[in-house]
């Protein structure tokens, strides 16, 4: 049977899941995001205050900056209570209903209790509403369903057409009809950001060994932890170059080991492999799949894929549709939070790039090849029917 072990996180992680609360986001709302316990975070944030969360390429966070970031934290709250006024501005004058509607449509990207105060409502009552609110969400008005479908749109930064923005609607309670969706999106103007063609990034012209591609494009394993792909892709911003590398598991395309750093060394794809053994803990046998890149080809990751009893495989020369889930990730990523969007700094772009991957894309984002799951939901649905069919054998 293949199980997934308890998860074990790396220094990166942590850091950058301690900087979404000291930036403001609530400790309830990023724990939910990130599918952690109250008190496993609060840990992390002490620790981090106390300069104990340290690893290879990560800052030391000190009391002086942590006071730094409650006192931001304060001001990211007023300027999200004002942020929450401006686009629910249309409603304020509306009956409950509405309002519970576009606090409801909005859940993921506020905190109920700033939503409530601005709009001047009880939490109690939305959670009234909440219990026997269908008949309420049924009697929308298109004005009324745009408003949601525009907030839906802004949340998810414009990742949904209308196919995935019917089913985000239906998944949030209320009724929408294919037709309606999308007359409403086409007469205004809402769609999916336009996608940019792929576009190599890794060196192949190396004199280092290469694997025989042992994958042979079979994308669909039938359990977790049979083949992993990897990559790595470009990220520009104005403080210079980012680069990105991640370990897809095939099964339920889980981005399960990243690693951002501003050089495309052997160490980014370690350091991504890394993250993906920690988070899984196979047992020998993975697969694992690239391109031959001298990073993948490299002493220290072949070394690295030993280490962790793994089998190596590499696409034909030239030939990215060998390695395509994880071309075709890129281009989602890109498409949806890099294309168009200017990034002062490192730092936002990593923060970005982890709000993409740990809360949006594997357990939010709907994936057409897992019957529009997020790939921990399949994961968790994959695990129950294992557990089923063991308890009825």
């Amino acid at each position: 049977m293949n199980r997934i072990p308890k998860k074990a996180y790396t220094t990166e992680f942590k850091e950058l899941a301690v900087k979404r609360v000291s930036d403001g986001e609530a400790i309830s709302v990023v724990v939910r995001e990130l599918g952690l316990s109250d008190q496993t975070l609060r840990n992390w944030i002490k620790a981090s205050s106390e300069g104990k969360l340290k690893g290879a390429g990560t800052k030391v966070v000190t009391p002086e900056a942590m006071e730094l970031s409650r006192l931001r934290a304060e001001v990211a709250r007023l300027k999200r209570e004002n942020e929450i006024n401006k686009k629910g501005g249309g409603i304020l004058r509306e009956r409950c209903s509405v309002k519970y509607a576009w606090i409801a449509a909005n859940s993921k990207t506020y905190s109920l209790t700033e939503m409530c105060t601005v709009f001047e409502v009880s939490v109690s009552g939305y959670r009234a509403w909440q219990r026997g609110g269908i008949p309420c969400r049924k009697r929308l008005t298109d004005v009324q369903m745009l408003a949601i479908i525009r907030a839906i749109h802004a949340e998810l930064k414009g990742a949904y057409g209308s196919p995935r923005m019917i089913r985000e609607l239906r998944l949030r309670g209320f009724t929408a009809s294919k037709e309606r969706v999308e007359r409403l999106m086409r007469e205004h103007g809402i769609h999916a950001r336009h996608k940019r063609r792929y576009k190599v990034t890794t060196d192949s012209k190396h004199a280092l060994p290469v694997a025989d591609n042992l994958l042979d494009r079979n994308f669909m394993p039938t359990a977790p932890n049979q083949a992993w792909t990897s990559d790595i892709t470009y990220l520009w911003t104005d403080e210079g170059w980012l680069y990105l590398a991640i370990v897809l598991d095939l099964f339920n395309r889980e981005v399960i080991g990243w690693s951002l750093k501003p050089r495309m060394t052997s160490d980014i794809v370690t350091d991504a492999l890394t993250m993906a053994w920690f988070r899984r803990r196979p047992t020998a046998g993975v697969m694992h799949h690239s391109d031959r890149g001298s990073q993948y080809a490299s002493k220290a990751f072949q070394s690295k894929l030993k280490e962790f009893g793994m089998v190596c495989s590499m696409s034909r020369k030239g030939n990215c549709w060998d390695n395509a889930p994880t071309e075709s990730w890129f281009n989602s990523f890109k498409n949806e939070r890099y294309h168009g969007i200017r990034y002062a700094t490192h730092d936002a772009m990593k923060a970005a790039s982890f709000e993409y991957i740990e809360v949006f894309y594997n357990r939010t984002r709907q994936h057409s090849t897992l019957g529009y799951r997020s790939p921990v939901q399949y994961l968790e649905d994959w695990m129950k029917k294992q557990n089923q069919e063991n308890l009825a054998a």
